[in-house]
């Protein structure tokens, strides 16, 4: 006769606790049933090693998932070592006790055939979806089976029973369906099928399942029937616990399709294997194409987390620096602290040194892509180059160091991406920076009259076309001690050719502060221009701000009106100087109606909006006239 014994008091509120909060997700029941059973396998396998007595052989053990509708039950049946009514008392009658733990510490496990379970809380996550819960049990060694039962908080009973093999049946009382809730996915096949795929898929043992098919009725041509048939859902053997030297590139691309990274080929794949201060493995796939939303806020970044083979993350974001946030993959590893529910990581040493080995792993395949297949690392650039840019400049260029070799930019020489270490190596003695220049495309900044003296000088240009690129420039500072400088930045450190430009600015400067005035609070100053050969009138900019981190930044979501300071620089060698000049002298007015059509004309050339179109039209009428 069964004698129904209550929880222990602390026991009993962790349960109830456990039932409504510490699980994320209903469906995790199956996983950690799953993986107790993988460790009463483990165990006899452990036995085994020190017991002459048994032999241990793997295909002779297995798990196996029934679920039957028509009472509402789901039994999970495992060929393991089994619990004596001892262990059934302690292990299941205290909650939080854990016998994979106790096992662990006993045996001194460090064969890396681990033990999942830790915590002893995973089986109570079966009253998530079952009202009622029976465990029927008979120990390795052990002539009697004994049945555990419970309906949750209240209390469980333990008594003999009739039992042929060593093992233990699970058997759940799935629950009634609710208003807000459906619980019959968990009497579905092809919905346990799922969950088992997807959590459980390398756990080391077979897990079975009986699966309806069709199949051509015998003696028929045409006819079809449904059968059921005995299939192991799960792989078992992980592609990344497989040696390097098996696996081909189509191994992993399917992997890759197998676990819906994307719809594309991955460009590169990182197989690690990694046996030092932490145990992990991993498989990193560096993606072709851009995700649709991957600039959005709903791409979560992160890699999948295994424990010892078991899904515990889907996502765990703390695995990868958000500048390699395309990163697709998995790690599994046994040595990570994991909370009781096994979906939380504890932010440790072993997470922090895995993700910095990872890093740093990323980093290094992608300047070996660089060097050696320029064209794959130009395309996974044109991609996520502006992620690097962004790393660059996020965290105040922190990560500069990692990724200013990655970064590539258009070259005015090269007419193709350039990386600054090309750049530099082909810089002349005489050149003190590195130039760039910033616009909407390639062929508006080859149009810009500020690049023309340093062209002039034979100087490659970088262009500068993502928004990003020059913040994430104005972090770098400099690139092997060369500083970088804008075309469009005061001092370009070239020496005009064949003019004075001092002696010019010196000469006419009543000229030049009569436009400075026509134009007050629109520019900093009025000046001759050193930088011009053949344009009449450019923009420049002194400070931090450049024309386009103000385009930039004006267009922002609550911008604060930031400006550049800019300074208007006229072509002295041009001939609209001598209309200046001559208007300055005879006509004050004309000289006003010139000074703003210049004004607004390098507006134009910058993408800059005029500020009054009708004014600006009304004076070209006049200039016509």
């Amino acid at each position: 006769m069964a004698i129904k014994q209550e929880f222990k008091a602390e026991s009993k509120r962790l349960l109830e606790m456990m039932i409504n909060s510490i699980y994320s997700q209903r469906e995790i029941f199956l996983r950690e049933l799953i993986s107790n059973a993988s460790d009463a396998i483990d165990k006899i396998y452990y036995r085994a090693l020190t017991d002459d007595s048994l032999t241990f052989d793997k295909d002779s053990y297995f798990i196996k998932v029934v679920p039957e509708k028509e009472n509402r039950t789901l039994k999970l049946i495992d060929t393991g070592i089994g619990m004596t009514q001892e262990e059934l008392e302690t292990n299941l009658g205290v909650i939080a006790k854990s016998g994979s733990l106790a096992f662990k510490k006993e045996n001194e496990i460090k064969d890396g055939h681990d033990i999942i379970g830790q915590f002893g809380v995973g089986f109570y996550s079966a009253f998530m979806v079952a009202d009622q819960v029976t465990v029927i049990s008979k120990a390795l060694g052990q002539d009697q089976a004994y049945k555990w039962e419970s309906q949750g908080a209240d209390g469980y009973t333990i008594e003999p029973v009739e039992k042929d093999s060593v093992g233990t049946e699970i058997i759940l009382k799935i629950k009634e369906n609710t208003e807000d809730e459906s619980f019959d996915e968990y009497l579905d096949e092809y919905r346990l099928k799922g969950i088992i795929k997807k959590y459980s898929d390398f756990i080391r043992y077979p897990i079975k399942m009986d699966i309806t098919t069709s199949k051509l009725k015998e003696g028929t041509e045409n006819e079809f029937e449904s059968v059921k048939e005995e299939q192991v859902i799960n792989s078992m053997v992980p592609i990344w616990r497989k040696n390097k030297s098996e696996l081909t590139p189509e191994d992993y691309e399917n992997f890759y399709m197998e676990k819906h990274y994307g719809f594309d080929k991955p460009i590169k794949h990182i197989h690690i294997s990694v046996d030092g201060a932490v145990r992990y493995n991993a498989i990193l796939f560096i993606p072709e194409n851009i995700p649709f939303d991957y600039y959005t806020k709903e791409f979560e970044k992160g890699l999948e987390l295994y424990s010892n083979g078991v899904l515990i993350m889907n996502k765990c974001g703390d695995l990868l620096p958000d500048y390699y946030s395309f990163v697709k993959g998995m790690v599994d590893s046994e040595d990570l602290s994991l909370n009781i529910s096994r979906e939380i990581l504890q932010h440790d040493k072993q997470l922090k040194l895995i993700a910095k080995n990872i890093k740093t792993k990323i980093t290094n395949e992608l300047q070996n892509l660089l060097k050696n297949d320029r064209e794959k690392y130009e395309q996974f650039f044109n991609s996520f180059g502006r992620q690097l840019k962004y790393g660059v400049y996020s965290d105040y260029g922190t990560n500069k160091d990692t990724l200013q070799d990655l970064l590539l930019f258009y070259s005015s020489k090269e007419k193709k991406l350039v990386s600054l270490d090309e750049y530099v190596s082909r810089m002349p003695e005489d050149q003190k920076y590195i130039y760039y220049a910033s616009g909407e495309t390639n062929e508006r900044i080859e149009k810009m009259p500020q690049t023309e003296l340093v062209a002039d000088k034979g100087y490659e240009i970088l262009y500068f076309t993502d928004e990003i690129d020059e913040f994430a420039i104005r972090m770098l500072m400099t690139y092997k001690e060369k500083e970088f400088k804008s075309v469009s930045s005061g001092d370009l450190g070239i020496e005009a050719d064949e003019k004075n430009t001092d002696a010019e600015q010196k000469e006419h400067q009543e000229l030049f502060d009569h436009m400075k005035q026509t134009l007050a609070g629109k520019v900093k100053d009025v000046r001759v221009s050193k930088r011009l050969k053949s344009h009449p009138v450019c923009l420049s900019t002194e400070g931090e701000v450049s024309i386009e981190m103000e385009k930039i930044l004006k267009a922002m979501p609550n911008n604060q009106n930031i400006q550049a300071d800019k300074v208007l620089e006229i072509n002295s060698n041009h001939d609209v100087f001598k209309s200046l000049k001559n208007a300055f002298e005879q006509d004050k007015e004309k000289l006003d109606l010139y000074t703003n059509l210049l004004y607004n004309q390098a507006l134009l050339i910058e993408g800059l909006p005029i500020q009054d179109p009708v004014e600006f039209t009304n004076d070209i009428c006049k200039m016509m006239v």
